[in-house]
């Protein structure tokens, strides 16, 4: 339990001092501002075809008795759609955009935090890039497929009500690993040894992610937490020093 509230506190302390950081503040701002254009634009192209989406499901009935059926059903159409939206807009924006602004804010969190920077020698820029463009896409892509997945058995089998609260579990424990994984990758850790660190501190991530289920609150959250993430990697691998001796 320690590690689990150790999580959400280093989630708040991450936002705190993103706020009070001029050059963190403006890169969560920035990361903020492109992940809800993308969103709305991927929304919008979406809500503009969705009658004829839904026309080719069902053509509006001419009968009173049934129309508003077909109404309603278009409505959860468009909050469906809406909701894929998002999803999609936000895979778009972590694979091609916060790739590179969450490692930045994390190596700007370690330089702070212990005076340097570490990564391999000799590494080129673009082959940094295309390293972490490949780590950013099953990270981005595993939570969206697992929730599907329980999603899916939630509706086909007796596990429903079970899964109605494991599903969003599984999901914001993969949005904290999204941020722990970016010290480990970044020193070119293979991705099974960087899985196997998340799943041994599967507390801390759970208690990390699980603000990120607040409406709203979740989107500042969610930009700033490459901050509060690094904080915690930082201090893992700082050893503790041993207590002097008392006189005498």
């Amino acid at each position: 339990m320690t590690d689990f509230f150790k999580g959400i506190s280093y989630n708040l302390k991450g936002l705190a001092l993103g706020l009070r950081t001029p050059k963190l503040l403006m890169l969560g701002l920035l990361r903020f501002v492109i992940l809800l254009l993308i969103t709305i634009a991927a929304a919008a192209l979406i809500l503009i075809n969705y009658q004829e989406i839904m026309n080719l499901m069902w053509n509006q009935p001419q009968s009173a008795w049934i129309a508003w059926l077909w109404h309603l059903l278009s409505w959860l159409l468009a909050l469906l759609l809406t909701a894929i939206a998002a999803v999609i807009g936000f895979l778009v924006t972590q694979v091609l955009f916060s790739v590179l602004i969450m490692d930045y804010m994390s190596q700007i969190v370690e330089r702070r935090q212990t005076g340097t920077v570490q990564s391999p020698p000799d590494v080129s820029f673009f082959k940094h890039f295309f390293f972490l463009l490949r780590q950013e896409i099953p990270r981005a892509v595993l939570p969206i497929l697992i929730s599907l997945v329980l999603l899916l058995l939630g509706w086909f089998t007796p596990l429903g009500p079970a899964l109605t609260v494991v599903t969003p579990l599984a999901a914001v424990v993969f949005l904290a690993w999204d941020n722990t994984d970016l010290v480990p990758a970044r020193r070119l850790l293979p991705f099974g040894v960087r899985f196997q660190l998340m799943r041994r501190r599967l507390a801390f991530h759970l208690g990390f992610g699980l603000l990120f289920l607040i409406p709203f609150f979740n989107l500042l959250l969610i930009s700033f937490a490459p901050v509060g993430a690094t904080l915690y990697i930082i201090e893992q691998e700082t050893p503790v020093p041993a207590a002097a001796p008392s006189p005498g």
